[in-house]
C-alpha cells in the first residue's frame, strides 16, 4: 500500500481528515466501537457479547460478571468489583471505558438501571443449548428465543448515527457494489435484490476475484459494503480495501468492531455477537442480525428515494404478478 493511502488512515481505523471526507465517528475513545456515548442499560448485555472476544481474559471475566449479576456488581466498589473477579481496578475501570462508559461510576449507574429492569416482572431467560435428543417443540421454542434475542441485542447495539450516514451515501449512490463470503454472502445477495426492486444499481459478489475487479472501478459517489462476522474475512476485506483507496464510500456490517474490515470502512455498522453451540454455527446467527441492518439500511434507502422508489417497486411487483397469480391459480 502507498504511503499516502497510509496516511489516511486514523488509528485503529477509517479515513482521516487528510481527503477531506468524515467518517462521522470522530476521535475514538470508547474502545474502538465507534460510540461515544454510554450505552443505555438495556443495550449493555448486548455490548458485552459484541466486544467480548476482542477483550483481555482479565477484562471478559469482568464483562462477563457485570452481565451476569447487574444487582450484585452494582453494590460494589471498583475494588470490590476487582476482588470478585480476580482482577485489578485498573482492569475494570478499562473494561468499563471499552464498554463504553466515562468510568467506573458511570458504569454502576447503568447496572442499577439493568438490574431494575430485570427485577419489573421480565421472564426468566430461556437456554438456548439445543441438545441432539431435544424433542422438535424444544428445538423451536429455543431457535425462536435466540432468534429474538439476536435481534434485539442488534437493535440495542446497532449506532443510528453511522446508520444514517451509510442510508444517505447509498441513496445518493451511482452504483453499490456488496460484498459477502458464504452465508455473509446470502445477506449480500438479499440487499442487492432489494436495492434493485426501488430501482438502485447494486451487485452482490461472492467471487473474490470478481470482486476485486469490480471495486477498481469504483469512484468518489460509489458505494462498497463488506459483510463479514468475524470482520477477518480477507477475501472481503481485500475487495473494500480497493474500493476504499478508488474513493468510494466503504461501510462494513461486522460482529467485531474491532475487526480488521473496519481499517477501510467509513462507516461501521454492528451486528450482535451470539454464543456459538455444535447444533448452531456461527454462520446462523450472525445471518439473523445481518439481515436486520440489511433491511434497516433498505427501508432507509427508500424513504429517502421514495418518489422514485415507490414507482419502481410497483413496476417490478407488477411484473412479476402473473408468475404468483399462476400459482394461486393452481391452488
Amino acid at each position: 500500500m502507498s504511503e499516502n493511502v497510509k496516511e489516511t488512515f486514523r488509528t485503529p481505523g477509517g479515513r482521516g481528515g487528510g481527503d477531506g471526507r468524515s467518517d462521522g465517528r470522530g476521535d475514538r475513545s470508547d474502545g474502538g466501537d465507534g460510540r461515544n456515548t454510554p450505552p443505555v442499560p438495556a443495550a449493555l448485555a448486548a455490548k458485552v457479547r459484541t466486544l467480548a472476544p476482542s477483550m483481555t481474559r482479565s477484562m471478559q471475566r469482568v464483562a462477563e460478571a457485570v452481565a451476569r449479576d447487574p444487582a450484585g456488581c452494582a453494590a460494589l466498589t471498583v475494588t470490590g468489583l476487582a476482588g470478585l473477579t480476580g482482577t485489578s481496578e485498573a482492569t475494570v475501570v478499562r473494561t468499563a471505558r471499552l464498554l463504553g462508559y466515562p468510568g467506573y461510576r458511570d458504569l454502576r449507574l447503568a447496572l442499577a438501571g439493568l438490574a431494575a429492569q430485570q427485577q419489573s416482572g421480565r421472564a426468566p431467560t430461556l437456554t438456548t443449548d439445543i441438545a441432539v435428543d431435544d424433542p422438535l417443540s424444544d428445538v423451536v421454542a429455543k431457535l425462536a428465543h435466540d432468534e429474538q434475542q439476536t435481534l434485539a441485542d442488534t437493535a440495542a447495539g446497532l449506532d443510528t448515527a453511522q446508520l444514517g450516514a451509510a442510508v444517505t451515501a447509498l441513496a445518493a449512490a451511482r452504483r453499490t457494489d456488496v460484498y459477502g463470503i458464504g452465508a455473509s454472502g446470502l445477506v449480500a445477495q438479499d440487499l442487492v435484490q432489494k436495492l434493485l426492486r426501488i430501482g438502485r444499481i447494486a451487485h452482490a459478489h461472492s467471487d473474490p476475484h470478481l470482486a476485486v475487479t469490480n471495486a477498481v472501478q469504483l469512484r468518489a459517489g460509489d458505494v462498497a459494503i463488506a459483510i463479514t462476522h468475524s470482520g477477518f474475512t480477507g477475501d472481503v476485506i481485500e475487495p473494500l480495501r480497493v474500493a476504499f483507496e478508488h474513493g468510494a464510500t466503504t461501510v462494513a456490517v461486522t460482529g467485531r468492531p474491532d475487526g480488521r474490515v473496519t481499517q477501510y470502512a467509513d462507516h461501521v455498522l454492528t451486528t450482535s455477537t451470539s454464543r456459538e453451540s455444535e447444533l448452531r454455527p456461527a454462520a446462523m446467527s450472525s445471518r439473523t442480525s445481518q439481515l436486520l441492518v440489511v433491511d434497516c439500511l433498505f427501508v432507509g434507502v427508500a424513504q429517502r428515494t421514495y418518489e422514485s422508489a415507490a414507482p419502481a417497486l410497483s413496476a417490478s411487483y407488477e411484473a412479476l404478478a402473473h408468475r404468483h397469480g399462476a400459482y394461486r391459480g393452481r391452488a
